[in-house]
């Protein structure tokens, strides 16, 4: 306490927020080694294992200023992060194989190939960060059904809702997502 003598208590506060993620992200560790293997299961084309994708996720969130009022919010920020990292690492791919051979001894030779097509993995996320500006809740539902793999009952139980309202969300983040991407948003 002494050395926080004549810090003004919102410095004191952000001060103390590193430590209280670092531990958050430490008992959840296991829930988000799960949580990247979902997402890496989804998305087959990241060169990446699950323990390096949580590592990664770990240094993304270290590196906010960010405090995290409960296990939900943490979660479904890890899962933004995760994902925005899968889709970097799906660039850098594309980018390869479009002549930036500067980094081809980095990448192994035995990488499986992507089930979807990989141009539309950008756009479903830029479309997610407009629907996160209009409704934040449907644009991390998507993160925790679609990238993480959740079902309706485990997403109802980590936002305290019944399945049937997470479905109901879904349904309505889907047909905002639909017109988002075709462009009648």
């Amino acid at each position: 306490m002494g050395s926080e003598r004549g810090v003004p208590p919102e410095q004191r506060s952000s001060a103390a927020e590193p430590v209280a993620n670092s531990r958050l992200f430490a008992s959840l560790y296991a829930e988000l080694r799960q949580l990247a293997e979902r997402q890496l299961r989804r998305n087959a084309g990241a060169p990446i294992s699950p323990t390096t994708l949580v590592h990664e996720a770990y240094l993304g969130i270290c590196g906010r200023d960010a405090a995290f009022p409960d296990r939900e919010r943490f979660i479904g920020y890890a899962a933004r992060v995760m994902r925005g990292l899968i889709i970097d690492f799906v660039r850098d791919r594309r980018a390869l194989k479009r002549g930036g051979a500067f980094h081809i001894t980095e990448l192994p030779t035995d990488v499986p190939e992507l089930d979807m097509d990989e141009t539309d993995l950008p756009q479903l996320s830029e479309a997610l960060d407009e629907l996160a500006e209009h409704d934040a809740s449907l644009a991390e539902l998507v993160d925790l059904r679609y990238f993480c793999g959740y079902t309706f009952d485990e997403i109802a139980a980590l936002r305290g809702t019944s399945s049937r309202t997470a479905k109901r969300d879904w349904e309505k983040a889907r047909v905002l997502l639909f017109h988002q991407l075709k462009g009648t948003f």
